[in-house]
């Protein structure tokens, strides 16, 4: 029985399946933790301000690696892992990149499903973003110049908040963007998405009048599904009028493509420059 563009839940299950696409659950986790331990070698060389609570849920907390000048623009980074998954501390390296083009970088952690839900989520990432504008000046960044990125579930979460006070340019990368999928897949088991709850947290049927530009990055060798979703929003930002451009990479999978944020000379990391500069 067909339930999404000619898939039945087995073959959503499948076409969303990023650890399945490079080797299963043991490669992704060697993965993360390589990911990790790059994380905390550049925690020894940036020394980032740890665990900075923007509200009181235990999760509700974030790291704010700074560039150096004061003034520095902010680039808001939020965590994958199916929005069920991962913490903070695994993502950190990505901020190698950014940091090395003045800009700094505020790794931002929030409750996970199935504790919490999809709309939930969403709030967090706003009330974070909200704690971020209220205090960046005494972080020593401009709490003029904020703008946001994150991958795959922090892609969905970066289009969800793209329209949000003070924000003023976003990076989504290898995102979810029409939800209905997640409805209908194994995973929905800790998500509760019902109708409604996919609907309103669909980036692609909500698209804002007026927005900050958008840069819309995926990766070439990525599964097909994630590839459509990332062509398919850009594609809708861009003809509704609203500024922006799909930056789709190589031949990256789902997890490597975030080296082109943690590089400096990296494709993301050079849109990420683009985007505080305006050229986009």
């Amino acid at each position: 029985m067909s339930l999404y563009r000619g898939m039945d839940k087995a073959a959503i299950d499948a076409a969303y399946n990023n650890s399945g696409a490079i080797g299963g659950a043991e490669a992704r986790d060697r993965i993360i933790a390589e990911y990790t331990a790059r994380t905390k070698a550049l925690d020894a060389k940036a020394t980032p301000k740890r665990d900075l609570a923007y509200g009181k849920a235990p999760r509700q907390r974030l790291d704010f690696y700074a560039a150096g000048p004061s003034g520095a623009p902010t680039l808001a980074f939020i965590h994958g892992g199916y929005w069920r998954s991962t913490d903070k501390e695994n993502w950190g390296f990505v901020a190698g990149g950014p940091l090395a083009h003045g800009i700094n970088v505020a790794n931002i952690e929030y409750t996970l499903a199935p504790a919490n839900r999809i709309d939930g989520i969403i709030a967090e990432v706003k009330q974070a973003l909200a704690w971020l504008r209220a205090n960046l000046a005494a972080l020593g960044g401009d709490p003029d110049r904020l703008y946001v990125s994150g991958h795959s579930a922090g892609g969905h979460l970066t289009a969800m908040v793209v329209g949000e006070k003070g924000v003023k340019g976003a990076l989504p990368i290898s995102g979810v963007f029409d939800m209905a999928p997640m409805r209908l897949c194994s995973m929905n088991a800790d998500f509760r998405l019902d109708e409604d709850e996919a609907k309103r947290t669909s980036p692609m049927l909500h698209l804002p009048a007026k927005a900050p530009p958008q840069i819309v990055a995926v990766g070439g060798g990525e599964l097909p599904e994630f590839i459509r979703q990332s062509r398919d929003y850009a594609a809708a930002w861009i003809g509704s009028g609203l500024k922006g451009r799909l930056l789709e990479i190589g031949t990256y999978n789902h997890f490597n493509v975030l080296d082109e944020l943690a590089d400096p000379d990296g494709e993301i990391a050079v849109a990420a420059r683009d985007l505080v500069a305006g050229k986009v």
